[in-house]
């Protein structure tokens, strides 16, 4: 019994001995956890800011300047394309849509202003393959735009086998390929053409990008929309025959993604606008169309304007507080507008 006691009597003993040392260890352990935390705090607030803008006339020059090659008529629009795809890469963070790990996995804002972004460059490598470098329906696709405009559509989401950041990195080549072939004077194989109904083609597709934002930044607010009978004449159909009024609402936990997606949309446009206000002003000059670009241009800076609330405010319309979707609709829809006339004009003159 003696030897019992004086065995629980030792046992207790080094319990209390390694107390200390455990109770130490588990302070140390939560303070590296909170430092962890902060410090994955401070690095996706990092990770948050949205770029800033570039010059299109200085990205032009400075990629062109080690192949000695002077600007022609589309290089400043191929330049902005790659500016704008190399910025969704090596940007603060770089590319965080198919990001697995923190912070990136657990923003939602900036990988919506990439996809955002991301739309307007698709588009308009689409337009460079089917339009902008070939003189007629007829003639060949241009080798290297061949491979860029599918590999800027692979899955933005895909974070192995392969990667996005891959496959948009072999596109940003291809057109920087692209570019530099129609800089260069003895090579006859890459054109530009620089025509009215090639941008009013392209023109065509950011209307229905526009519109279709400025419709989901405006149902932020719930409202009843009208479902009008789209199938006019009497041998037209639709595959839903019922008209009627429908209930209209983004999800709220889904409005800012609503919001930056416009954002990056509207960020990629404004550089790609002022390039081809650089490559098309001769056919802009001939339409009288000058005003109308530099009037969407301004109306799609406007939608840059800082944020200066920490959350996206969803007030109701003409509630106590702001509603920024409806703000940045205001400026998306009157852009749209804007981009309707010029289209006008770029058809009739």
């Amino acid at each position: 019994m003696r030897h019992k006691i004086k065995s629980f009597l030792s046992q207790l003993q080094a319990a209390l001995l390694q107390a200390p040392r455990a109770s130490g260890l588990h302070r140390a352990l939560l303070t590296s956890l909170g430092i962890g935390v902060i410090l994955t705090f401070l690095i996706g607030f990092y990770w948050s800011r949205e770029p800033v803008q570039f010059d299109v006339t200085s990205n032009v020059n400075q990629r062109l300047v080690e192949s000695g090659f002077e600007a022609v008529t589309g290089s400043v629009t191929a330049a902005a394309l790659i500016g704008v795809a190399e910025t969704l890469l090596k940007k603060p963070g770089g590319y965080l849509s198919n990001d697995v790990m923190p912070p990136g996995v657990y923003l939602d804002n900036i990988p919506s202003w990439e996809f955002g972004a991301l739309v307007q460059v698709r588009d308009l490598s689409r337009a460079f393959r089917e339009n902008f470098s070939r003189s007629q329906s007829q003639s060949t696709e241009d080798a290297d735009l061949i491979v860029a405009e599918p590999n800027f559509n692979f899955n933005n989401g895909s974070w192995i086998f392969p990667p996005s950041e891959l496959e948009y990195r072999e596109a940003i080549d291809r057109v920087t390929s692209y570019l530099l072939r129609i800089t260069d004077p003895e090579n006859a194989d890459a054109q530009f053409f620089a025509r009215a109904d090639n941008l009013a083609a392209w023109l065509l597709n950011v209307e229905s990008r526009l519109g279709s934002l400025s419709q989901r930044l405006s149902a932020s607010v719930g409202r009843v929309r009208v479902r009008p009978d789209t199938a006019v004449g009497l041998s037209a159909r639709q595959s839903d025959v019922e008209a009627g009024e429908v209930g209209v609402q983004t999800p709220w936990f889904q409005v800012d993604n609503v919001f930056y997606e416009a954002r990056g949309a509207t960020w990629a446009l404004i550089h790609f606008l002022r390039a081809v206000a650089i490559d098309f002003d001769r056919v802009l000059t001939d339409k009288n169309a000058v005003a109308s670009l530099e009037q969407i241009i301004k109306e799609l800076e406007g939608s840059q304007r800082a944020v200066f609330f920490p959350i996206i405010l969803n007030g109701s319309g003409f509630g106590l507080f702001a509603n920024h979707s409806l703000t940045m609709a205001n400026y998306v829809s009157r852009a749209n507008a804007a981009i309707i006339d010029l289209r006008n004009l770029l058809a009739q003159g």
